[in-house]
């Protein structure tokens, strides 16, 4: 799933189970950063570690397009923060300590040398530290580059309200194509509610989850009553009080003149 900065699902494609989670990368992004591209907007990327591959880095570098994507680590990668690894001598502190390192690195399968951004946290009551690697494109300090990543989980939770309030992935049709429809057909009500929730909803509620709003604003009770020249909507006035609703048709309702 491709997302962007204010979770609209830009595409989706569902792969056999016996795959690599990248099968078909290119299928997926590249057309979808040409289209920015063309609408004069920066790309700015940023991935878990099933996408650190060589030829990933090289298609982004090609096309001027900024990354950040989690590298697994390894004995040479560690071997480059030894003197990170070192935990401190006396009491330990009950506040995470937290270092930063950049540098060059060059795995085998790659052509040239590339930045990795590293991350060593000692946490307290933890005998070994948490350490993370992230290989970037992006010229902002370390720490800058660690935070940018780390946005990336904002993508998860968008995934997991996708599956709770639309049942993306409910795919139990015997057929591949099928279920592909029904993904495609979740997608599109997944992005009508977070379009509703970016552009219509009162500054109050603007942070609710799609599954609160499905709740508390879509299921609500309701009865038309029709008259000789206007209808009244009556709803039960819980979460979807007068003033709410009032402020969203406020921002739906187009300009006039």
């Amino acid at each position: 799933m491709l997302f962007n900065g204010e979770g609209d699902c830009l595409g989706a494609k569902l792969r056999p189970g016996n795959v690599h989670s990248t099968e078909d990368w290119a299928e997926l992004l590249l057309p979808e950063i040409e289209r920015q591209q063309k609408l004069d907007k920066e790309v700015v990327f940023r991935a878990d570690a099933a996408f650190a591959k060589p030829e990933i880095y090289e298609a982004l570098e090609e096309r001027g397009v900024k990354y950040a994507i989690r590298i697994p680590a390894n004995d040479s990668l560690e071997r480059d923060i030894a003197e990170l690894l070192r935990r401190l001598v006396g009491r330990p502190s009950h506040k995470p300590v937290v270092w930063y390192k950049d540098f060059l690195y060059q795995a085998a399968s790659w052509r040239r040398a590339r930045r990795v951004v590293a991350k060593v946290e000692f946490h307290f009551g933890e005998l070994f530290p948490r350490v993370g690697f992230i290989v970037a494109d992006l010229e902002t300090p370390s720490r800058a580059v660690v935070r940018f990543y780390n946005k990336r989980g904002t993508a998860e939770q968008w995934i997991k309200e996708g599956k709770q309030a639309v049942k993306m992935t409910r795919l139990s049709c015997h057929r591949f194509r099928s279920n592909e429809v029904r993904l495609a057909l979740s997608l599109l009500a997944y992005n009508l509610g977070n379009l509703w929730r970016r552009l219509t909803l009162p500054q109050r509620i603007e942070n609710w989850s799609l599954t609160s709003l499905q709740q508390r604003l879509v299921k609500t009770g309701e009865r038309l009553v029709k008259h000789a020249r206007y209808y009244w909507l009556l709803l039960a006035e819980g979460h979807l009080n007068r003033r709410r609703f009032g402020a969203m048709l406020g921002r739906i309702a187009l300009p006039t003149g």
